[in-house]
């Protein structure tokens, strides 16, 4: 349908060039008509009747055909306003741009330690980087326009009656760049590029696993972090309905002996996610299910292969109360989920002694309620919340044990596509030896989508 409307211009301008030729020839007829009642006038009445009759049906067909040359004009011009608005046609393929412009004033303080200038962690929450243990920061304070956002599409007719379509988005967040001390110049990075058809995604998304529907409205980049399923990635997934079934990049993230973080890189095995989507009565509800195969190999630590079983279940969603407002919740719980939870929070799995995988175990959730003031004013007040049993006698007692996030905002649209929103947000990380640390934020955010 995407593709016959791209064409339907071309389409509607052909037939007017052929009412054109009809009427060129309508018209020349009823001249001749007109020239044999001026020159025959010793015909009788009833062959002039006649023939006066066949003219009148003819300019008759001849107004008919104005009025439908009237209607196929209007088309054209319809159609070309929607391609205007949602893009345009080349051949039978159409094109459309999306995104948004937004810039991010944020103020900021931890108290135990110091984020570093032009870090990612003083852009947005990221809860496993918050310091503890440290001297408290002073309020400091950015500005940023690295959330900037383009999407581009498209829908291709193929002949098949189902469209053919791509969609890529970049942005400008977690990249190398200028300094701001000069240019403030952001590499671009790639969000997302799939394509669809019919039934089936290919390429990179939203893992299937995460509910992207329930997100609260937040400045923030995410908002409640901690309890949040939060992962993009290559995959293969096909839909049917409310059921969505997918194969998705795998990635092991272990706990070495020492502490620290090794990306295995010796996965064999999809991670698998299959998901039920629900949606009637102001209601939808997420149900998903994953299953992980965690896997080291020998030339990682010289202690050999292993593998162990990662699994997770996630239920999310969004409830209507009264005309406008709305509840959003998600609760995930399960093992070997640390690089999908909170920004990897912790690690999917530590070693043991002998070279085994030893899966950690976690759950998280977040609530939020937004309101409408009137049709201009909202607010959304939020609260998160994550919590590992991390095997302290593998990991140390360095890791995080807990996290967990407030906010409060107040969001102002004074015309179409624009927002403007202050926010305030508490966010706290605790550690498996007990010690702790905090982060505020006050943050000033102003939007526009086109």
């Amino acid at each position: 349908m995407v593709g016959a409307s791209c064409l339907m211009p071309a389409t509607a301008l052909a037939q007017e060039a052929s009412i054109e030729d009809r009427l060129d020839r309508l018209e020349a007829l009823v001249s001749g008509l007109v020239e044999r009642l001026d020159a025959q006038q010793d015909i009788d009445a009833q062959q002039q009747a006649d023939i006066a009759a066949t003219a009148d049906l003819v300019m008759a067909e001849t107004t008919q055909m104005r009025g439908e040359q009237a209607d196929l004009a209007a088309q054209v011009e319809t159609v070309s306003e929607e391609q205007d608005r949602d893009g345009f046609g080349i051949g039978n393929t159409r094109f459309t741009l999306g995104g948004y412009v937004k810039l991010d004033a944020l103020s900021l303080r931890t108290s135990g330690g110091q984020l570093p200038d032009g870090s990612i962690t003083r852009d947005f929450l990221i809860p496993g980087a918050i310091p503890v243990g440290g001297e408290a920061s002073g309020w400091d304070t950015d500005f940023s326009a690295r959330q900037t956002r383009v999407t581009f599409g498209t829908s291709t007719d193929v002949g098949t009656g189902t469209p053919l379509r791509s969609h890529i988005e970049i942005d400008f967040m977690v990249t190398p760049g200028g300094d701001e001390r000069i240019s403030n110049s952001y590499e671009p990075r790639l969000r997302q590029a799939y394509l669809t058809y019919g039934d089936w995604l290919l390429g990179q998304t939203w893992s299937t696993f995460q509910n992207v529907g329930a997100l609260p409205e937040s400045m923030d980049f995410i908002g409640t972090t901690p309890g949040t399923v939060f992962d993009r990635q290559p995959m293969v997934r096909y839909t049917n309905g409310g059921l969505q079934v997918a194969v998705e990049q795998p990635e092991t993230v272990v706990t070495t002996p020492t502490g620290g973080r090794l990306l295995a890189g010796d996965d064999t095995m999809p991670d698998v996610v299959v998901r039920y989507n629900y949606a009637g009565d102001g209601v939808s509800l997420t149900a998903a299910g994953i299953v992980r195969s965690l896997n080291i190999a020998d030339d990682d630590f010289g202690m050999g292969d292993d593998s162990a079983l990662g699994y997770g279940l996630s239920l999310s969603g969004r409830i209507g109360i009264g005309e406008r407002d709305d509840f959003r919740f998600m609760g995930t719980v399960g093992d070997g989920l640390g690089r999908y939870i909170g920004l990897n929070i912790v690690n999917d799995a530590a070693l043991d002694l002998d070279g085994n995988l030893d899966p950690i175990f976690t759950y998280s959730g977040f609530a939020a309620f937004r309101h409408f003031w009137d049709d201009n004013l909202r607010s959304t007040i939020a609260g998160s919340y994550f919590r590992a049993d991390n095997p302290v006698m593998l990991t140390g007692n360095q890791v995080t044990d807990e996290s967990w996030n407030a906010f409060v905002n107040l969001v102002y649209s004074p015309v179409s596509r624009l927002d403007v929103g202050i926010e305030y947000m508490y966010a706290e990380r605790q550690l498996e030896d007990g010690r702790s640390g905090n982060l505020q934020k006050i943050q000033l955010s102003t939007r526009y989508a086109f």
